[in-house]
């Protein structure tokens, strides 16, 4: 009876814990978005579409992301809050249900010469300790093994005061053992000056041996200085000099002379270089300067530690034959598999937590790295991998992980395992939002919200939420886009010419040789890790005339846009200042021309401490940037503030024109269009831009060099579905108008697009760095021979 009346009883209401199951953003107007209300599902995998600029990111990382660290934030107390970013409350109405954000993103790892793959994800740290622990012969504790810590001795007194008249000397004496080693200072690297650049030694000094910029033969200071400061033979060609003279002429001490009466400092060249070229920061550097430098001088491997940056006493503690250096040299891969045979219950935890973080790496696809990489030089997608490290195995659930295209860099062979990844964080009960482009990632949604429709001032609205199913369905630009499927080119260019590499052993290739076909589009494509980046920007040789436009950060401030740094400003300053009369540095906000009251940044930003700072517009220029006189003088009727807020489009027109006719600056803004920022504004800070328009306002900026042969690093980065086809067009003109263009690309449409395709593999790391294909991409598709080729011909159909 009391079975039968249970099964009758209705069931409880729900728990009112267990209604929150959405997270709610009403209201959202964070950069370009326009009073965004959407709902998320939470435990669910939601992907973010729309083309680039269309607000995804300022969606996601901006508003919801960034409301959710620094509500974290705020749970510390004010003093810890001092050490920690601070973080602006974004501009939104209503943000409910918000869950703790771990934010996965695309930003470069310092390129600080000591940072590595190692010290970036605690691997090193537990290598220390298991070094520290089981090396024979032990010679101390884990900062002995830290190629970041010097060894360090010191004694002396000090006072201690204990009140009036008593006071206590106490003697100290302090030592502590680094890794460091002490020729190279931990760096792995030493710089050797190329002494061929700076002189040619079959002509005496008299002749003009010197090929130093701004070494005139007549200059007092510097060649005059050598010539008669009587430790030389002026008239002698230098491979003639004697020993002493080669001393005296390269490495001399300070010494005093006198030159026609005048007291001057004589000392070797290549101090004299070293002070006053080498010890200046090279980007402040002019173009011609730095081009100079970086000609004359190697950095070379350490002679002292092998560019292991470990001292020898770190190097001689081994575990089983192998040593610390060594551990950091191997594949992750190996390491995984050494560090799995040790078997010390001692250290029985470490060597868990350590096994953990090794196949990890692994997992996600980056067992072909060594501990030892620098971290500066890892792609973004490897570099957001690496950061996902850390969040793999967790415990934590009911978290919101929040993803910046986490397909980038990643082979279409690739993708499938990040997917899984995705939904094994998922399947935990996390909450997963990832902004992508790629089909195939979008493909595995629970949700879908595409924003759009266009990009910038034309985006910033909900164009569809809902199912994968719906979204194809739908009539949003993505959804028309989402099964485009390039075919293959009918005809291919022929190559004009080729440039070769011979015997390429940069990273992991295996003494490779090829010749990339100029005047035609070349793909270089292969599995992550397999060695095209060592191959295209490692080992092209040098004089090629090459223009590479990477994927590096833009360095700009808010203070700089995309006038600034395309040199579109100075063209248009030139025509203010010649149709008024006055001077250019008038229409500058960073000169003359800058509001006194706000310095020219249009807003006044206010320190709070451990809050966020708040930025005001500044009420004299109304945050227009310029003294009010200023705008007084016009140009076509328009004056400079105006003119900074034009689109690129617009502008375009304004100055191709009528009394604005400005040849100049029209080049440069047709040049922005041609690579799809027409709707960006001029005076738009680039510290607002998403990663897809800096590379593409690199690219425009770069197409006005004279260079012959273009490398592009996966151009694709940050493009919607729609924007690829319009890159194609953009490279197709490029060659077209006599340029060769070499790509690094995963993206298929690319490669179909492609007349000559280099392939390498077969895998990753010590398992690739050899070409397995050269040819056409319809060779490539009816081979099937490569994983390449197996998935182009997935994706064209065939």
């Amino acid at each position: 009876m009391s079975m039968t009346t249970r099964t009758d009883t209705q069931s409880p209401a729900p728990h009112v814990a267990d209604s929150h199951d959405l997270i709610r953003v009403h209201g959202a107007r964070e950069n370009n978005l326009k009073d965004v209300s959407i709902e998320i599902p939470k435990r669910r995998l939601t992907v973010f579409t729309g083309v680039s600029g269309s607000g995804k990111s300022s969606l996601v990382f901006n508003t919801i992301a960034g409301e959710s660290q620094r509500l974290i934030n705020e749970t510390y107390s004010a003093f810890v809050q001092g050490f920690m970013p601070t973080l602006a409350r974004p501009e939104v109405d209503v943000l409910e249900g918000l869950t703790t954000a771990i934010i996965v993103d695309q930003q470069r790892m310092g390129a600080d010469p000591r940072s590595t793959v190692g010290t970036a994800t605690d691997a090193n740290a537990m290598l220390r300790i298991l070094f520290s622990r089981l090396g024979k012969p032990h010679i101390g504790p884990p900062n002995a093994f830290s190629f970041n810590v010097a060894s360090v001795r010191a004694s002396g007194a000090f006072t201690v005061d204990r009140g009036a008249d008593r006071t206590k000397a106490v003697k100290k004496t302090f030592t502590r053992t680094g890794g460091m080693c002490t020729r190279c200072e931990g760096r792995g690297k030493v710089s050797d000056i190329d002494l061929t650049q700076l002189f040619d030694d079959t002509k005496s000094i008299s002749e003009g041996a010197f090929t130093i910029p701004g070494w005139k033969s007549d200059s007092f200071w510097t060649v005059r200085l050598f010539a008669e400061s009587g430790f030389l033979d002026p008239n002698k060609p230098i491979r003639k000099y004697t020993k002493k003279e080669m001393h005296d002429f390269l490495h001399r001490e300070p010494t005093k002379v006198k030159v026609e009466g005048v007291n001057l400092t004589y000392e070797g060249l290549i101090p004299k270089i070293q002070k006053s070229f080498l010890s200046k920061d090279r980007e402040a550097m002019q173009p011609h300067i730095r081009a100079f430098v970086d000609r004359a001088v190697a950095f070379t491997a350490c002679p002292e530690c092998g560019g292991t940056r470990l001292s020898e006493a770190a190097r001689s503690s081994r575990i089983g034959g192998i040593n610390i250096a060594d551990a950091y040299a191997m594949q992750i891969s190996d390491l995984a598999e050494w560090v799995r045979g040790l078997d010390e219950p001692s250290v029985a935890p470490l060597l868990a937590a350590l096994h953990h973080t090794l196949n990890s790496f692994v997992e996600i696809g980056l067992g072909y790295l060594s501990l030892d990489r620098p971290s500066g030089t890892l792609s973004g997608g490897e570099a957001q991998r690496v950061k996902m490290i850390r969040h793999l195995g967790s415990s934590l659930t009911d978290t919101t992980y929040v993803f910046d295209e986490p397909t980038i860099g990643l082979h279409p062979h690739d993708i499938q395992r990040m997917n899984d990844l995705l939904l094994r964080l998922r399947d935990k009960g996390n909450t997963v939002l990832v902004v992508e482009h790629k089909p195939e990632t979008i493909a595995i949604a629970d949700h879908v919200v595409d924003l759009g429709p266009g990009a910038g001032a034309a985006g910033g609205t909900v164009c569809f939420e809902g199912t994968v199913e719906g979204l194809r369905a739908g009539g949003t630009i993505t959804g028309r886009h989402f099964d485009d499927r390039a075919s293959l080119k009918e005809t291919v260019r022929t190559p004009t010419g080729t440039l070769e590499i011979r015997g390429a052993t940069a990273n992991n290739l295996r003494d490779v040789d090829v010749d990339v076909p100029l005047g035609v589009l070349a793909v270089v494509t292969g599995v992550a890790g397999s060695g095209k980046s060592s191959l295209v920007h490692g080992s092209i040789p040098a004089g090629a005339g090459v223009i590479s436009v990477d994927q590096g950060a833009i360095r700009g401030s808010r203070r700089s846009n995309p006038a600034t740094y395309t040199g579109l400003l100075d063209p248009i300053r030139k025509a203010f200042a010649k149709a008024n009369g006055v001077k250019p540095a008038l229409f500058s906000a960073n000169s003359e021309g800058a509001c006194p009251n706000c310095n020219g940044a249009g807003v006044i930003y206010t320190d709070l401490a451990m809050m966020a700072g708040v930025a005001t517009t500044c009420e004299e220029c109304e945050g227009k940037r310029f003294e009010a006189s200023v705008l007084d003088h016009h140009l076509g009727g328009r004056d400079i503030s105006e003119v900074l807020a034009m689109s690129v489009t617009e502008a375009e027109e304004f100055f191709g024109v009528g009394e604005a006719r400005t040849p100049a600056a029209h080049r440069i803004l047709g040049r922005l269009a041609d690579v799809g920022l027409g709707y960006l504004s001029l005076g738009q800070p680039l510290t607002t831009l998403s990663g897809g328009e800096r590379q593409r306002l690199k690219l425009a900026t770069h197409m006005a060099e004279k260079g012959g042969v273009y490398v592009l690093d996966e151009p694709t980065t940050g493009l919607h579905l729609a924007d690829v086809e319009q890159l194609l067009g953009l490279l197709d003109r490029l060659v077209d108008s006599g340029k060769s263009v070499i790509v690094i690309e995963h993206h298929q449409a690319v490669m179909a697009h492609a007349d000559w395709i280099i392939d390498l593999g077969p895998g990753a790391g010590h398992d690739g760095g050899r070409i397995v294909f050269e040819g056409t991409p319809a060779d490539l598709v009816a081979a099937r021979s490569t994983l390449t080729g197996k998935h182009l011909s997935a994706y064209v159909g065939t």
